[in-house]
């Protein structure tokens, strides 16, 4: 159980048209939201809308949920993060996962396999940049540093500019057992995205049993105000028949095997058939009401009152709202989960 909560914000991928979210953010720094996170998948970045963000605000903390570790080299997402978190004046928090084969190998062109053994390499790379104590080393396999071969000229360097906190919180992205357990092993932080917080203990307790005292779990929760809770649902839908059946291959696709871990196996091969064969409209239908609701905060204000009790009986400590902007009732969601 979590005694106080803290609230943030995810406004997710930036998008055209344009897509700044700088009112939102700047409301919810003066409502006392602890934080706000960026997202990327295979369209924009995560760290040019934070720094946009950052660069308009002074108490808010800045994450991102999460940057994908092919997107770029440990070196490369090291420096972004000790930049930024510079610029900030340490507000930086580095959300990293591992994506999945088929933004991996497809949109970046790296291979997936072992991301277990990838992350673990990728992070002690990024802490020996931002700890600069001697020149950064690695004997990979998969950032081996310097490199093996090629000119023949590469040596250990240590970066130029010494970063403003030699520890900046790292949190990972990760839905199964094994990513998780990694997560509390070496991260301060877990970043789940599709997450019941009443199946949270029963199913992923022993992965957790290993996280130190003070780590987070800021688990993104798509949350709406409103009196048409059919509406709020179908609403909710979107971002899960997508997951579910777009972000990721056929026979191997995460977010497909955690809605089956919660239960709706059956009905995720469903969404996911009927999403890759063109119809999408169907598949947002064909999930369950059930998991859209357990996974949100949906309907009238009061039922949404209700249902936060389940997220404070929970080991979540972060609830980051996704889908409110307006300030109004970022105020609502602020009243009611900090009083």
């Amino acid at each position: 159980m979590t005694a106080d909560l803290k609230l943030g914000v995810n406004v997710g991928y930036w998008q055209r048209d344009p897509d700044d979210q700088t009112d939102t953010v700047l409301a919810a720094e003066r409502l006392g939201y602890d934080s706000v996170f960026t997202a990327e998948a295979y369209g924009s970045d995560a760290f040019t809308p934070l720094t946009w963000y950052a660069a308009r605000t002074t108490t808010i903390k800045l994450g991102t949920a999460v940057v994908q570790l092919s997107a770029r080299t440990p070196a490369a997402t090291a420096m972004h993060a000790l930049t930024l978190d510079a610029l900030s004046g340490g507000r930086m928090i580095l959300g990293l996962g591992a994506s999945g084969p088929q933004v991996v190998e497809g949109w970046y062109g790296a291979p997936f396999p072992k991301p277990l053994a990838r992350t673990r390499e990728y992070l002690d790379i990024v802490r020996q940049v931002w700890r600069r104590e001697e020149p950064v080393t690695s004997a990979g396999p998969h950032y081996p540093l310097p490199l093996p071969g090629g000119a023949g000229l590469g040596k250990p360097l240590k970066s130029i500019v010494h970063p403003l906190r030699p520890r900046i919180p790292v949190y990972l992205g990760a839905e199964g057992p094994r990513n998780i357990a990694l997560a509390a092993e070496l991260a301060q932080g877990w970043l789940p995205l599709f997450v019941d917080p009443a199946q949270i203990e029963p199913l992923f307790g022993e992965p957790l049993a290993g996280r130190p005292d003070g780590f987070e779990i800021a688990a993104t929760v798509t949350t709406i105000v409103t009196g048409d809770l059919a509406a709020a649902l179908e609403f909710a839908k979107i971002p899960l028949a997508f997951y579910i059946g777009g972000m990721g291959a056929r026979d191997r696709n995460f977010h497909l095997d955690l809605i089956g871990r919660l239960g709706y196996a059956e009905q995720a091969a469903r969404v996911q058939e009927l999403f890759l064969a063109g119809r999408r409209d169907e598949a947002i239908k064909a999930v369950p009401d059930e998991l859209a609701d357990s996974i949100s905060l949906l309907g009238p204000i009061g039922r949404i009152k209700e249902r936060l009790e389940l997220w404070r009986d929970s080991p979540v400590t972060t609830l980051l709202i996704a889908g409110v902007r307006d300030e109004p009732t970022l105020r609502e969601i602020r009243d009611l989960v900090l009083g």
